[in-house]
């Protein structure tokens, strides 16, 4: 049976530059931004447009931020998409390369953050599972300095993003893809977990971390946008949302301890 042809819209780098500007991103400025690349459309060029676009849409003094994550360097026993035999866990544990920021890709967040980590002149935050890919004049500021002990809080670039004004820019992604969100988590009580990874120099190694996850997000950003001013929009067929990090977290931290109890998130395995 012949592939159907695409329904559209038909979306280019200047459609996309061009209506995030009508959103209201602003020449010059930092933007975290979370991307659906299906739900824009049929982009002509795909993931390497629509990063030529937001780029255009900065201008040549702004920054791109996209979350690089790579959850796959993590403990086989709380994989579960796929699961693993358990009899496998050992030897995964033993063999796993470790994190390198210039080769290890992303995973889970799409191909536009892949697209933005190998983008010339990019650089890449040091934590081994939760780094950010930045390109722009701020991107090392914003990425130096990812603690290895520190996935989503203070010594991450989050942090950073929230101190210099960024905002997020929510491009056909939902609000459970809001990693500032995960910023609150630091700032209230919160369970910690052991975390296990591939370590720099080989081998396997555990360390403490905050506990973090994304359960209830949706509701939060559903309360957040009613309660707060975020720019909506769309871009191609995409609805896009556009708000400051600072504002999101500020929020979070407000919302998350009389909706989503400790007690629940210790429930949740590590991510």
């Amino acid at each position: 049976m012949p592939t159907p042809p695409p329904t559209g819209p038909l979306v280019t780098r200047d459609d996309i530059s061009t209506q995030l500007r009508l959103l209201g991103v602003e020449t010059g400025e930092t933007l975290l931004v979370h991307t659906s690349l299906s739900s824009l459309g049929w982009v002509n060029g795909g993931a390497v447009a629509v990063v030529q676009g937001l780029l255009d849409a900065l201008g040549p003094s702004g920054t791109l931020v996209v979350p690089a994550q790579s959850g796959d360097l993590s403990d086989p026993a709380v994989w579960g998409d796929p699961p693993v035999p358990e009899g496998w866990w050992d030897r995964i544990r033993a063999t796993m390369p470790p994190y390198d920021p210039l080769t290890t890709p992303t995973r889970g967040v799409g191909v536009v953050p892949e697209t933005v980590r190998t983008w010339p002149g990019a650089v890449r935050s040091a934590h081994p599972q939760t780094s950010f890919a930045a390109v722009g004049p701020h991107a090392r500021a914003i990425t130096d300095g990812h603690a290895v002990d520190c996935r989503l809080g203070e010594h991450s670039p989050l942090s950073r993003l929230e101190k210099v004004g960024a905002r997020v820019l929510l491009l056909g992604a939902g609000y459970a893809a809001c990693t500032a969100f995960h910023l609150a988590e630091y700032r209230i009580p919160a369970p910690r977990v052991v975390v296990g990874r591939p370590a720099p120099g080989g081998g396997w190694e555990s360390v403490i971390e905050v506990s973090i996850s994304s359960d209830r997000f949706e509701e939060l950003g559903h309360d957040f946008e009613r309660d707060r001013t975020v720019v909506r929009g769309t871009v191609g067929a995409a609805r896009a949302r556009l708000f400051p990090v600072a504002d999101a977290v500020a929020y979070a931290q407000r919302w998350l301890p009389l909706h989503r109890p400790r007690e629940e998130e210790i429930s949740h395995p590590p991510v």
